[in-house]
């Protein structure tokens, strides 16, 4: 989740129009493990939301800051290692009825194209593969920084990013009518990525 985080983020770059740096060329960028969250709000019986994240991700993408050109993209998120803080709904969230992760263990975000909202935020338009289907997503994202890391040699982009989805438009119908588990989920995605 985290990689899918960085790499959704980062695929907003190239379409919101932030400077190029001088003989600029293209790189390609990594998700942190250390510095990356991706994390989910669920309603649960109308009483208050689920606050939950996935502890595995990975991803990669390449971009040119000159020409702002992003492709390459690679977001995988393991369903497997999905967390809630309670090991009774963690189980259930990775059955059947849910995520099934044991036959799809693999939650995958691919970008179709970007769109610039101002210097620093805009939207990545994509497509999610989860359980088996694939159905569009949208994000929005804000651009943090980019520069040399204080802590190491390392160049970094920073990116927020926030988006939702309703789980019937992948099957996914568990609590859905009686209300026990909202319908939509609010994604929530910060992360640092890594040139290399």
């Amino acid at each position: 989740m985290r990689k899918l985080l960085a790499t959704m983020a980062v695929l907003a770059i190239p379409a919101m129009g932030i400077p190029s740096a001088a003989h600029a060329e293209p790189h390609e960028y990594e998700i942190d493990p250390d510095h990356a969250a991706i994390g989910f709000l669920v309603g649960h019986v109308g009483y208050a939301k689920v606050l939950g994240m996935f502890l595995e991700s990975s991803g990669s993408f390449t971009f040119d800051e000159e020409t702002l050109t992003l492709s390459d993209v690679e977001i995988t998120v393991e369903t497997d290692s999905v967390f809630t803080n309670h090991k009774k709904r963690d189980q259930h969230l990775r059955s059947p009825d849910f995520l099934n992760s044991r036959e799809f263990p693999e939650m995958v975000f691919t970008m179709t194209k970007a769109e610039k909202v101002s210097d620093t935020t805009g939207k990545v338009y994509g497509e999610l593969e989860l359980i088996g289907l694939k159905q569009p997503l949208v994000l929005d994202v804000t651009f943090n920084k980019a520069g040399e890391y204080p802590f190491n040699d390392n160049y970094a982009v920073g990116i927020s990013a926030r988006g939702s989805f309703k789980r019937s438009d992948f099957g996914m119908m568990y609590g859905v009518d009686n209300g026990w588990v909202g319908d939509e989920v609010e994604l929530i995605i910060e992360f640092e990525a890594v040139r290399q």
